[in-house]
């Protein structure tokens, strides 16, 4: 896919219209927050302020639980057919819905030039940056997402998104190309995250009583994406939030925290719990697709990123999501001991309902449910 990168695939059956544009919705053009604070430091315009009801509260000692509760999963253990910690991602699941992986065998290499990578496009300058910004009605290239009018609220932070898997679904014309090396670093990581993701989905499958290939054959293709995060300091960060509270609308989402900054908050028994970073871990979290799949055994969880007054922040997450033109809901495994609690819908029908809207919590996953469903 070189050149022009013109695909023809009609908006119903597949991912792109003409010129690589996904059809799934658009987010409004809004001002690049890394330049608000290099213009001033001290500024943060009115639209960036949120409601006192979604301030974060930054006292660490609110929380009622600890980071180290969030369950940490031996990965090599897990692929191995370690029974402990396979029960213990069924745990992570059910009761979370977020977990953190050690010894997930990408070399501490990949890691880092895709963190150099990332750290280098946010430092090009405002111009270059915005020879990729995102066109009308496409969610890939620099900019920021889910703003759907003039009025709601933004979030301090910047983003530059790619697909990166299928290769045939690669919109060319987004790779930076005076940056020496980034398009490796993604197709590196992206390889590595690839086989992460496979295995993992091969333990959930087995989980929800099905073969080991039960959630790939689901997905009928598996798509990857990645969203790269530059969360710029603030000088009122108790006013501010670096991404709204939501869950990922896909399968399976893996987070790479670039620094040891700790931004990541989940929902966790109606407060926010800070999710510290272990060096070259990786976390990984449920998405919607997962708890329709699984008759709501496994939910995917709200989270957040707040920001701080001195450090920039960055974070890389990987979205896992199937062929937009299949159909998701409960499988057959997960209505044996349980009644159907969620109805079959076309993903693609899924994706637009969640991209249309601004991040709101859970609230996109009532789409999802039977009528009365909580």
């Amino acid at each position: 896919m070189h050149g022009k990168c013109k695909i023809l695939q009609k908006l119903e059956g597949g991912v792109m219209k003409e010129d690589g544009v996904l059809g799934w919705g658009k987010s409004l053009p809004v001002p690049s927050v890394q330049e608000i604070v290099r213009n001033d430091p001290k500024f943060v315009p009115e639209r960036y302020i949120q409601d006192h009801k979604n301030r974060p509260v930054l006292d660490s000692t609110t929380f009622g639980s600890d980071s180290s509760d969030i369950p940490v999963i031996d990965f090599s253990l897990l692929i191995s057919g370690d029974e402990d910690e396979l029960n213990k991602l069924d745990f992570a699941c059910k009761e979370w819905g977020f977990f953190q992986i050690i010894n997930h065998g990408v070399a501490v290499m990949v890691l880092s030039k895709m963190k150099a990578a990332v750290a280098a496009f946010f430092d090009l300058p405002l111009e270059e940056k915005k020879k990729y910004s995102m066109a009308e009605n496409d969610l890939q290239g620099y900019g920021q997402a889910y703003v759907v009018s003039e009025q709601q609220k933004l979030d301090w932070g910047d983003l530059f998104f790619l697909i990166t898997c299928p290769l045939e679904d690669r919109n060319m014309k987004y790779l930076p190309t005076t940056l020496p090396g980034f398009r490796e670093a993604v197709e590196e990581y992206s390889r590595e995250l690839q086989r992460v993701n496979e295995e993992i989905m091969a333990k959930l499958s087995l989980l929800m009583g099905m073969e080991e290939d039960g959630l790939k054959k689901l997905h009928v293709v598996m798509k990857q994406s990645m969203r790269m995060n530059y969360y710029p300091p603030c000088s009122k960060p108790d006013l501010v939030l670096g991404v709204s509270p939501h869950s990922d609308g896909g399968s399976l989402t893996i987070l790479l925290q670039a620094d040891e900054i700790t931004g990541l908050q989940i929902k966790y028994k109606e407060g926010w719990l800070p999710v510290k970073p272990i060096p070259n871990a990786l976390v990984v979290n449920v998405g919607d697709v997962i708890e329709a799949w699984s008759n709501g055994m496994y939910k995917s969880i709200e989270h957040r990123a707040i920001t701080n007054a001195s450090n920039a922040r960055m974070s890389i997450a990987t979205f896992v999501i199937p062929d937009v033109g299949i159909e998701i809901g409960p499988v057959e495994s997960m209505m044996q001991d349980r009644s159907r609690r969620y109805k079959d819908i076309k993903y693609l029908d899924y994706i637009k309902h969640v991209l249309d809207r601004k991040m709101d919590g859970k609230a996109h996953t009532s789409f999802l449910k039977l009528e009365g469903e909580p």
